[in-house]
């Protein structure tokens, strides 16, 4: 048997799992279905603490030079330009990064191949092309096999493996929880909504009364484009939404201008909120969207993955080097999971819900209040502490 950690997936928090468990001398074996790091239309936003994190990997900085430093974020209406703006300099003495982060996730997982082969050459042992198809474990260890691979056996698995997760399966646990009845339709426009629109962040929010949408729309900025997660309006089903004239009517009702936005990129997907009730069956173990989903309302999905891959490899080392039970690692699942519930999952879902609201004057006193707290450095303070996650961390380190 191995002595390598079996990592199944190679997104960001795959990665990054592997790259942290190779700083601390622990080697690991990441399988990965596709041929290459996916380039799709996923996360692109980086909270505070996950910059610190990976400040600690040498990652932050070659990232930072990726990206776009956000230092405020905004709801906003779309019919008079009103809205709440937080600046995260109140964070200033709570993190070294205090400011989103926009960049695609695409760009870290770079980053970190690079690193690896750079600096921790042979230790881990990266393969793609390798399809997970049966998780077995028992006393001694775990059993994997697949497509594009040898059998291996390994003392532990971590299943990084997103919705569909292959460790999650073997594990034999439930995944409960809701899917959201709207499609998102993500769409890229490199048109620059900046120059138009007074005021506008990178990260925006936005109510809108508009026909073409069903109350809520958002612009996220990345280098050279602008992300527009857009909706269908009432009656208009996915199909239809989808269509290039309903998304040149969409973008239209954005912001009016002479010819067609230029969309290189549209992707459609449902919206979930599951979490699992333990990240630990045996040998087994979850991360990230294998172990839960919610609305990228907030953008914590992935950060919440970071989080969980820093938490596991701090958990896992004092475990294989013999110096702990490895009962320890149910601490994992007790300082992750109520936290992605109550901090991740919950925020996400009420963070949706107050985008989906429709009514003119509940909308305006959501503002008005959003507003005394943006404007009210305490309130501000506190607010940004739990949204940019630093407060579920905090509340997680003192579980024992």
């Amino acid at each position: 048997m191995t002595d390598r950690i079996a990592i199944v997936g190679a997104g960001p928090v795959g990665l990054v799992l592997a790259l942290r468990l190779a700083t601390l001398g622990i080697p690991s074996i990441v399988l990965e279905a596709e041929a290459d790091i996916s380039e799709a239309l996923r996360a692109s936003t980086f909270h505070p603490p996950s910059l610190d994190m990976l400040d600690e990997l040498g990652l932050a900085e070659p990232l930072i030079a990726q990206g776009l430093v956000t230092p405020t974020w905004q709801i906003r209406r779309h019919a008079d330009g009103a809205r709440a703006v937080f600046d995260l300099g109140v964070l200033s003495a709570d993190t070294a990064h205090p400011y989103r982060l926009q960049a695609e996730q695409w760009k870290l997982s770079r980053l970190i191949l690079a690193k690896l082969a750079a600096e921790h050459p042979g230790t881990v042992d990266l393969r793609f092309g390798c399809r997970v198809e049966s998780v077995a474990q028992d006393g001694d260890g775990v059993t994997i096999t697949g497509t594009g691979f040898d059998p291996l056996r390994a003392p532990y698995a971590v299943g990084c493996d997103g919705a569909r997760s292959a460790v999650r399966q073997a594990m034999g646990i439930e995944f409960p929880g809701d899917t959201y009845p709207e499609t998102t339709i993500l769409a890229t426009t490199t048109f620059p909504f900046h120059e138009a629109f007074e005021g506008l962040s990178n990260v925006n929010y936005i109510w809108t009364e508009h026909a073409a949408f069903s109350g809520t729309f958002s612009l996220l900025r990345v280098p050279g484009k602008w992300r527009a997660s857009l909706y269908p309006a009432p009656g208009e089903t996915i199909e239809q939404a989808l269509e290039p004239a309903a998304i040149q009517r969409k973008l239209q009702a954005i912001h009016p201008k002479a010819g067609e936005y230029d969309v290189p990129d549209l992707r459609p997907y449902r919206i979930h909120q599951r979490i699992v009730e333990t990240y630990r069956v045996g040998r087994l173990l979850l991360a990230g969207d294998a172990a839960h989903l919610n609305s990228p309302s907030g953008g914590m999905g992935m950060n919440g993955g970071i989080h969980d891959a820093f938490e596991l490899a701090a958990t896992l080392l004092p475990v294989l080097r013999g110096e702990t039970p490895d009962s320890l690692l149910d601490r994992y699942t007790r300082r992750r999971q109520p936290i992605a519930k109550r901090e991740i999952i919950a925020q996400a879902d009420r963070n949706r819900a107050r985008m989906r609201e429709t009514d003119p004057a509940r909308r305006a006193a959501l503002l008005a209040d959003l507003q005394s707290v943006a404007g009210d450095p305490v309130r501000a303070r506190d607010h940004l502490l739990k949204s940019s996650m630093i407060a579920g961390l905090r509340a997680a380190a003192m579980v024992g």
